[in-house]
């Protein structure tokens, strides 16, 4: 968990990242313009986790 979170932290537009160890999910905001959805799942595929899928959410204006 620890591991995860730490990595996306140190990710280029990564301004928060939350693990939910118990649903298996990590929620994160990141700046777009910086940084992919899918690289950062990549980063989270690398450490030997599986990443089943990919959700992206617009912030609200």
């Amino acid at each position: 968990m620890q591991k995860i979170q730490g990595a996306l932290e140190k990710q280029a537009g990564v301004q928060k990242v939350k693990v939910l160890f118990n649903a298996s999910k990590v929620k994160l905001e990141f700046d777009d313009s910086a940084n992919t959805a899918d690289a950062l799942a990549e980063v989270v595929k690398k450490l030997g986790y599986e990443v089943k899928s990919v959700k992206v959410k617009q912030p609200a204006e």
